[in-house]
């Protein structure tokens, strides 16, 4: 029997679930907010100035945490690219939808944020890096619209992107079509997105404008000045570029007058890749975060989140109630108050709109983790993580627990010290795992299986 506070998490929608405060709705602004959604590529949690970073600055993050909604534990859904960015797309855990590895894409039956919003007029867009179509691994590749899952087939009115990573003076897809540009990646995907947006305003239309950076992932190459002002460390040099570009974007947004009813979020898609290794300095930071990228320890899924929206945010602050990447999708729903057609569920992300409003003390349910193992699913870790504490299947029988609340740094294994915790969570993982092995088969889909991809030509 599923306990009654994970009903949410394994079929209703957050909406019915974490209703906003009626006078906080009341005081909104009338139009539907434009949504502007901003995603790193392996930015780790000390990778920003405002939690720590000593090597550069981040002066428009920093700015921009400052004056909203600052996260101390946003998550990205898994330690790896295409799946994190499957669950910003769909509300759902990637494995639902065997989006279980980078390069791996959505699948037929699953609604996106974009089609979803465009049942309410919004104009959407897509700017950089995709990574849910092509399936290549090596530098991002333009994308025909004979691609199945490329931005223009599902939902995105607009596309200036590419299948995977870029870097300076690289070839984009025009909707399909490429197109040379000149100059840092940041600054040129941020630019083409803001002549989204202008246009998206002279027709009085609201706008989705997702915006996935191809920065700081390998291979690095900033700009040679921004190289230089990163004192020659090039994955510093590339965030550099990034955090101009969010300045940039931040005042285009002012510039057009639609900055104070704009939802701008910003997060990084996992941890940093070889945090504490050698050439550390080459591959970002965790800060004091265990573990990088490709593990479910916090240094590979917790990463900097802020969300910036002044209409809705008058007062600065900070919080330490857990978000993840999947609560993009709901919360969004919740804003403009849509009940998406024929919805998909279940949803693994909840509403945070009251959390932006200041309502929600605590998270109402755990967030579930998963990553492949060497063999399979299996014998792949899980997590099973609230607002305190953090259970961890490290092998199939092997699970240890910690509090996240006074060990950050995952370096006390509680497990021995609190079996009655570790019962009860291990109960709610392997229902949570149940409904996710469920929906791999197809079982949320009106057909009751899953619908082959068809094939690109």
């Amino acid at each position: 029997m599923i306990p009654p506070r994970f009903s949410a998490l394994l079929g209703l929608t957050a909406l019915s679930l974490l209703p906003s405060n009626p006078l906080a709705a009341a005081e909104k602004p009338a139009a539907k907010p434009n949504i502007v959604l901003c995603m790193t590529d392996d930015q780790g949690w000390g990778d920003v100035s405002y939690n720590g970073l000593k090597k550069i600055q981040t002066p428009n993050l920093d700015a921009m945490a400052a004056s909203g909604l600052r996260f101390d534990r946003f998550y990205s859904q898994h330690p790896s690219c295409s799946p994190t960015r499957a669950s910003v797309m769909t509300g759902r855990h990637p494995y639902r939808m065997k989006c279980d590895w980078p390069g791996m894409t959505l699948r037929e039956g699953e609604i996106t944020i974009a089609q979803a919003l465009k049942h309410v007029g919004y104009t959407t867009g897509h700017f950089g890096k995709w990574h849910l179509a092509g399936g290549k691994s090596g530098g991002g590749r333009v994308m025909p619209n004979t691609e199945q899952f490329s931005p223009v087939n599902v939902g995105f009115d607009e596309s200036f992107s590419v299948s995977n990573y870029f870097e300076p003076d690289w070839t984009f897809g025009h909707n399909g079509v490429p197109e040379k540009t000149t100059g840092e990646g940041s600054d040129v995907i941020v630019d083409r997105a803001l002549k989204f947006m202008a246009s998206a305003v002279d027709q009085k239309k609201p706008f989705l404008a997702v915006i996935w950076y191809g920065s700081p992932h390998v291979p690095l190459k900033p700009a040679e000045e921004d190289l230089k002002a990163a004192g020659g460390q090039p994955f510093y040099g590339e965030i550099i570029g990034v955090d101009r570009s969010m300045g940039t974007l931040r005042a285009g947004l002012r510039k057009l007058g639609v900055a104070d009813n704009t939802l701008l979020m910003f997060c990084s898609d996992n941890g940093a890749w070889m945090d504490g290794n050698p050439p550390s300095d080459q591959f970002g930071s965790n800060g004091i975060l265990r573990g990088h990228k490709g593990e479910l320890w916090e240094g590979g899924i917790r990463v900097p989140g802020i969300i910036e929206w002044p209409a809705r945010i008058k007062k600065p602050f900070r919080t330490d109630v857990p978000a993840v990447t999947s609560d993009i999708y709901p919360t969004v729903m919740d804003i403009v108050k849509l009940q998406v057609p024929n919805q998909v569920k279940p949803l693994d992300g909840i509403s945070l709109l009251p959390l932006i409003d200041g309502e929600m003390k605590q998270r109402p349910q755990p967030i579930g983790f998963w990553h492949h193992g060497e063999t399979g699913l299996e014998d792949g870790p899980v997590v099973w993580s609230d607002n305190q504490y953090k259970l961890h299947r490290r092998a199939p029988d092997k699970f240890e627990l910690y509090d996240l609340t006074t060990d950050i740094s995952e370096k006390t294994d509680l497990a021995d010290k609190h079996p009655e915790i570790v019962t009860r969570m291990k109960t709610e993982m392997q229902e949570w795992l149940k409904s996710v092995e469920r929906s791999r088969q197809g079982l949320d889909y009106p057909d009751k299986k899953v619908i082959k991809a068809a094939k690109s030509k």
